[in-house]
C-alpha cells in the first residue's frame, strides 16, 4: 500500500453555461496531473449552479454525459478523480451525487448525499429536500493508498457518518462542498478539523470558488486537514488549484500517539460498521 499521495483540490467557479464549466474543469484536471497530482477533487455541484432554480433544469440535461466526461478525464490524465457532485436523476428521483473514478477511468464509487441541506437561519433559508432525495449508503472505496471515503457538504455536520467511514477503514475522506457566507466563516474550518480529529484521519474538502453576485454565494476556502487536526493546505475564495502532500503513515502514527480512535468503548456505544 502506498504511503505518499499528492492531492489536487480544484476550487473552480461554476458558470451558468455548463459547457464552459466542463471545459474549465477539464483544464484544471489536466493541469493537476501535469503537476504530479495522483488524485484530483472537484466541488459539490461543480457543473450546476447551486440554486433550486437550476437543479431540475440541469438534471434534465442528463448526468450520463458528465459521468462519461469524468471517466475520460481520469483515464486520459492517468489520475484518480473524485468528481465533486452532480445532479443525478434515476427512477423519477433526483440526487446530489459524487462519482469516483480510478486512473483507468473506471467508476469505483458513487455517493449520494445522505443529509440534505435544509436550513432556516438568520440570513439564510434553503431546502435541498424540495428537489433532491437523500442517499442511503455509507461510501468507502479501495485505492492504491488504502481505503478512502466520500461525503458531500452538509454530510460533514454528522460525526456518525464520518465515524462509520473511519471504522470501515478510511484513511482519507473527501468532502465536495459549498458552504455559504452565513455558515462558512464560523463553521467550515472548525467542522472539518473536528471530523479529522474525531477519527484521526485526513479530510480533504473541495469547495466551489465564490460567484459574487449570484443568488447563492459559497464561502470557498477549500482545505486539507491532517489526522492531528492541523490545517496543512488552504485556499481563499478565488478560483485555484490547491495542492497537498499527504503522508498517509501519519494516520497510524497519530492513532498510536493519541489512541482515541483505537480505544472506542463499543461495549457502551457503537456506530454501525
Amino acid at each position: 500500500m502506498r504511503e505518499k499521495l499528492k492531492l489536487a483540490v480544484c476550487q473552480l467557479r461554476t458558470e451558468l453555461d455548463r459547457a464552459e464549466t466542463m471545459e474549465k474543469a477539464s483544464r484544471m484536471i489536466r493541469e493537476a496531473a501535469g503537476q504530479g497530482a495522483q488524485i484530483a477533487v472537484l466541488p459539490e455541484m461543480f457543473n450546476c449552479p447551486y440554486s433550486g432554480r437550476y437543479f431540475r433544469e440541469f438534471t434534465a440535461l442528463g448526468h450520463e454525459g458528465t459521468v462519461s466526461a469524468l471517466s475520460a478525464w481520469a483515464r486520459e490524465n492517468r489520475i484518480w478523480l473524485v468528481g465533486g457532485s452532480v445532479p443525478e436523476g434515476e427512477d423519477g428521483k433526483l440526487y446530489n451525487t459524487c462519482f469516483v473514478f480510478d486512473s483507468e477511468g473506471r467508476q469505483v464509487a458513487r455517493h449520494r448525499k445522505v443529509h440534505l441541506f435544509d436550513i432556516d437561519a438568520p440570513g439564510m433559508r434553503f431546502r435541498e429536500s424540495d428537489t433532491f432525495s437523500p442517499g442511503e449508503e455509507i461510501t468507502v472505496f479501495d485505492t492504491p493508498w488504502g481505503k478512502m471515503g466520500a461525503a458531500i457538504c452538509f454530510d460533514m455536520r454528522f460525526p456518525e457518518l464520518f465515524r462509520a467511514m473511519a471504522k470501515r477503514g478510511a484513511r482519507v475522506i473527501f468532502v465536495p462542498a459549498q458552504f455559504n457566507m452565513t455558515t462558512g466563516p464560523v463553521h467550515w474550518e472548525m467542522t472539518l478539523r473536528a471530523r479529522a480529529v474525531d477519527n484521526e484521519l485526513f479530510v480533504a474538502a473541495c469547495s466551489a470558488a465564490r460567484y459574487q453576485g449570484f443568488s447563492y454565494e459559497c464561502w470557498g476556502h477549500s482545505a486539507v486537514i491532517d489526522p492531528w487536526g492541523t490545517l496543512i493546505a488552504s485556499a481563499d475564495e478565488t478560483e485555484q488549484i490547491l495542492y497537498a502532500e499527504l503522508d498517509l503513515g501519519r494516520v497510524e502514527e497519530v492513532r498510536r500517539q493519541l489512541p482515541t480512535f483505537l480505544h472506542l468503548r463499543e461495549d457502551v456505544y457503537e456506530v454501525a460498521k
